[in-house]
């Protein structure tokens, strides 16, 4: 039975989607506008940059990534399918979206890879339950604590300068936890409210600091570390906004966010982790063909911004690693309304540094065409977070990924 649009991801304005005012989120205190940081600051260059891009309302990666030589894909599609002849960089299996052409160029240079039937260990069909389990990679566990936070807390030391999460929104759960962290719509809205161009005898800054830099007050030294990280911030605003090397992001929200992260690594002031999102790919209906629909406008807007990221970043993309994900994938066989329904396994992306792209990664579990079946999970999505994590910081999975042992693919370089 086809199921309708999902109530609970219709509300996913929550999270903002790539809108919103400036934060400085951890053990906070709030002034006006801006939530403001109580942890220290320390404007130190980033080693390695990954930016986690989520494909909110569960993508449908049998239409990114095509299984062309199973015929049953054809079989349950008849309608929505691909064609096979329309695919890129295909292989004996697999092939790309016709849309996916933007990023061709990073495939051919083996700077781009996917990974076919991954996700999570057992289905979960609920946006926002299967949100919460993706981006907590912990499962069982009762601490509220994101993998993410777990990443940037391992050296015991880190800076609200070291994650940033690109939207007005509420946070992901994969930055929530202890460690602090940036958030912000865009670059310019990173500021203590007041301290703008309306105040430019610095008054209220001033007024801050007469308040809290002697104040008997438990938030007397965080107010002090809120201060550093401000000052810290300052290289990523005087970075120019205009994007480089002629890149063209498109006119796509993610397009904006995408530039926005790359002003950030440009600024270079120790940012290691930047998450954004990207929706919405809930396609219950009209997902479409070639000629019209969701899954056209989407995919064009994802390959356009990607492209236009990398190409902005120039030399600088060499140490930015980018993992697209998404919390599940769509059933094998298309509805009555041209779309598809919650299913369970999906596709992964890796682009940048570090990938051993050129080629598809999974084990391949073959289709069935049954309403109710879906792509079967072969490769636990965590494994791929775990080659990344481990080959791009150096850093033991075990801390990130507690209680689990990854299965290495081989899909990043080790040196």
């Amino acid at each position: 039975m086809t199921d309708t649009c999902c109530s609970e991801f219709a509300a996913l304005s929550r999270r903002g989607f790539l809108t919103g005012t400036a934060a400085l989120v951890g053990t906070s205190t709030l002034f006006g506008s801006t939530l403001l940081t109580v942890s220290a600051s320390a404007a130190t260059p980033a080693r390695s940059t990954m930016v986690v891009l989520s494909l909110r309302g569960a993508a449908d990666g049998l239409s990114l990534v095509v299984p062309h030589a199973d015929p049953l894909y054809y079989q349950a599609r008849p309608r929505i399918a691909i064609p096979a002849g329309t695919l890129l960089a295909k292989d004996s299996t697999f092939g790309l979206h016709p849309n996916l052409a933007p990023l061709v160029p990073l495939w051919n240079a083996g700077k781009l890879a996917a990974v076919q039937a991954t996700g999570l260990p057992a289905p979960n069909r609920s946006h926002f339950a299967a949100m919460e389990e993706v981006e907590d990679a912990d499962p069982g566990s009762s601490a509220r604590v994101g993998w993410l936070n777990r990443l940037i807390g391992i050296d015991g030391d880190a800076s609200p300068l070291q994650a940033f999460s690109v939207g007005g929104g509420v946070a992901p759960t994969s930055l929530t936890g202890p460690e602090p962290f940036l958030s912000a719509g865009s670059v310019d809205d990173m500021e203590i409210a007041g301290d703008d161009k309306w105040d430019p005898e610095g008054r209220r800054l001033r007024s801050l600091h007469t308040l809290w830099d002697h104040a008997p007050s438990v938030l007397t030294g965080a107010m002090a570390s809120t201060f550093r990280a401000n000052s810290d911030f300052q290289p990523v605003r005087d970075t120019p906004a205009n994007p480089g090397n002629g890149a063209d992001y498109g006119s796509s929200d993610l397009g904006e966010a995408l530039q926005t992260a790359a002003r950030v690594i440009k600024g270079d002031v120790g940012v290691e982790v930047i998450t954004l999102d990207h929706g919405d790919w809930d396609m219950h209906t009209d997902l479409g063909t070639l000629a019209w629909g969701r899954m056209d406008r989407l995919t064009t807007e994802l390959a356009n911004a990607l492209a236009g990221f990398f190409t902005d970043l120039g030399a600088l993309g060499d140490r930015v690693t980018v993992v697209v994900l998404s919390e599940f994938g769509r059933r094998v066989q298309e509805n009555a309304n041209y779309g598809l329904d919650h299913g369970y396994g999906n596709v992964m992306f890796l682009l940048g540094a570090g990938v051993k792209g050129g080629q598809y990664y999974g084990t391949w579990p073959g289709l069935t065409n049954d309403l109710d079946s879906d792509l079967l999970v072969t490769t636990d999505y965590r494994s791929v977070l775990a080659e990344v994590v481990s080959t791009r910081f150096g850093v033991s999975t075990a801390s990130v990924f507690p209680q689990f042992q990854p299965s290495m693919l081989g899909l990043m370089r080790t040196t």
